[in-house]
């Protein structure tokens, strides 16, 4: 989600449309300028994300995306979300296209731009080689930009102590797919101060101290605040423990991470710390005493283009509309977006090499949405962006009831997606 540093009653109307300005308006005004309101607005923000995505996964399915087929085909249950069996998920990709009649794959490293039609979908890992070759070509005025990605610590099922932890959904909402780990005061306090004095994994000369909001690191987010994590991912707000009927003073969740429900990961817990670190830290968690890691956290650089001064609405180069990209490296910040990037950018090149007209999807729809904010040249300070209300047009009628507005957005976008099903397929 995109970092909006302060939340004031001016600045909300230039992130949320119509029906959701009163809303965020009243948060404002209610005492919310403060370093714990603040947190709370964005996590209100950030708990919006998953049905926003919902939405954009919809539009995928009804045009036939294989991302979305084979997540579909290797769900692993996880609420509400979409989570996949990475290990089958991949493998299935993979298949699809190895067996597919025109794709021919050349395994190799590629380090310069090849000539004709070209589809860059390097992905947030760039090479320091092809990244020099893109700023070759796009010129050292208009340079990627780097920040972090942070991957949460992956622990075995089996060593999770279940007498101290329960499964459960927010609120009983949906499958009780999440266990979740409770923490009384004095075990949270402990914890906390531990965390924000852990150390962290040395900087490397490709890293630099910048932080994508979106992805913030556990102990970058414990340093704002004793209470910070309890309105975020520890947040013990409808998740009772059934030994005691009451809500815990905090809880750490865990989601499955593969099928077989034997790898969980630690939610909203990115994390730079050094693996000694983690261990020491994470197995404060009374659940987690005895936590065998089957992967330690770690971060990454991610690598992006100015898009909003270099791409066009369907991801090409302004310059040089035979270059085109897809992926995290556009803009798009998230798994689904990625993939919805990938997608329209395909159906593009498709569609160029057979001599017919781009599709426009329409900005209404979460796909054209995306795009069009990836390549709107009045973006200032351009930071990777999740699909959400706030780029899309409002409806041009009043709804009440903020889950009836969004569920006459949601049935408008794909009443368009059906409409140009036909022609995206053909």
């Amino acid at each position: 989600m995109q970092e909006r540093m302060f939340y004031t009653e001016g600045n909300v109307s230039s992130y949320y449309g119509e029906g959701e300005k009163d809303i965020w308006k009243a948060y404002v005004r209610r005492g919310m300028n403060s370093e714990k309101g603040q947190m709370k607005l964005r996590l209100l923000d950030w708990g919006c994300t998953v049905e926003r995505c919902r939405r954009l996964q919809e539009e995928l399915r009804r045009l036939d995306s294989l991302i979305l087929r084979c997540a579909d085909a290797t769900r692993v249950p996880a609420g509400g979300a979409l989570a996949v069996d990475r290990h089958g998920f991949a493998r299935m990709v993979t298949e699809a296209i190895r067996s597919h009649p025109n794709i021919t794959i050349i395994d190799g490293e590629v380090t310069d731009i090849p000539e004709g039609e070209v589809l860059v979908a390097t992905g947030p890992l760039t090479s320091d080689a092809f990244a020099e070759t893109l700023l070759k070509l796009l010129g050292r005025e208009n340079t990627t930009l780097s920040f972090f990605d942070a991957a949460a610590p992956l622990v075995s099922f089996e060593s999770v102590d279940m007498e101290s932890a329960y499964f459960a959904s927010r609120y009983d909402k949906g499958t009780p797919d999440y266990i979740n780990c409770p923490m009384e005061k004095d075990e949270y306090l402990a914890f906390w101060k531990a965390l924000t004095e852990a150390r962290e994994a040395p900087v490397h000369g490709f890293e630099d101290g910048q932080v994508f909001e979106g992805c913030m690191p556990v102990e970058v987010m414990a340093r704002r605040g004793e209470d910070t994590l309890r309105y975020g991912p520890l947040k013990p707000r409808g998740l009772k423990d059934p030994k005691t009927g009451w809500e815990p003073y905090a809880v750490v969740q865990l989601r499955k991470d593969n099928a077989q429900g034997s790898i969980y990961n630690l939610v909203g817990f990115q994390t730079h710390l050094r693996w000694p670190e983690q261990k020491r830290v994470f197995t404060m968690i009374p659940a987690l005493k005895d936590a065998q890691f089957l992967r330690y956290g770690v971060m990454h650089r991610n690598t992006y283009l100015d898009s909003p001064r270099l791409l066009d609405r369907y991801y090409r180069l302004r310059k040089q509309p035979r270059i085109a990209f897809a992926g995290q490296m556009t803009g798009v910040e998230g798994y689904v977006e990625s993939c919805a990037s990938g997608f329209l950018a395909g159906v593009e090149l498709a569609r160029r090499l057979k001599g017919q007209a781009p599709l426009n999807f329409p900005q209404e729809t979460a796909i054209g949405a995306l795009s069009l904010y990836v390549s709107n040249e009045s973006v200032g300070v351009f930071q990777p962006m999740n699909i959400n209300f706030g780029i899309i047009p409002p409806l041009d009628h009043r709804v009440k009831g903020k889950r009836n507005k969004n569920a006459e957005l949601s049935a408008r976008s794909l009443q368009m997606i059906d409409q140009m099903r036909e022609e995206v397929l053909s």
